[in-house]
């Protein structure tokens, strides 16, 4: 049995204690790393990430986005339900239209950032 080179670990072992302190003390809490994990993972499905997509162009009515992804209503307003109860997302009712839009900014962001790290 041979052993393999490794490039992608250290070849000793040292600890760098003042890193490692520094880095401890602002470590996340358990809830923002449970909280941020779950916003990742709700953006992981492909028809939400065209919705959030969608909806950093253009507040759209369900309508809408159905006929911009080609999916049922019923589909669309699921993934919206998600999408909306981990605060991704917003509506507004107008007469009996309702009209979705990215809940701010920071969503709008961490996408934008999302995406143009994939296509460099």
């Amino acid at each position: 049995m041979s052993v393999k080179k490794r490039d992608d670990t250290c070849a000793i072992k040292s600890v760098d204690g003042k890193k490692v302190a520094a880095v401890k003390k602002a470590m996340l809490t358990d809830e923002e790393v449970r909280d941020l994990s779950e916003t990742f993972s709700v953006l992981a499905d492909p028809t939400r990430t065209k919705i959030i997509y969608a909806l950093s162009k253009e507040e759209l009515c369900v309508c809408d986005i159905s006929g911009v992804l080609g999916i049922s209503i019923s589909a669309v307003s699921h993934q919206l339900r998600v999408l909306r109860n981990m605060r991704l997302v917003k509506f507004r009712k107008e007469a009996k239209m309702v009209f979705y839009s990215l809940d701010d900014g920071h969503i709008e962001r961490l996408f934008n950032e999302g995406l143009k790290h994939v296509r460099e």
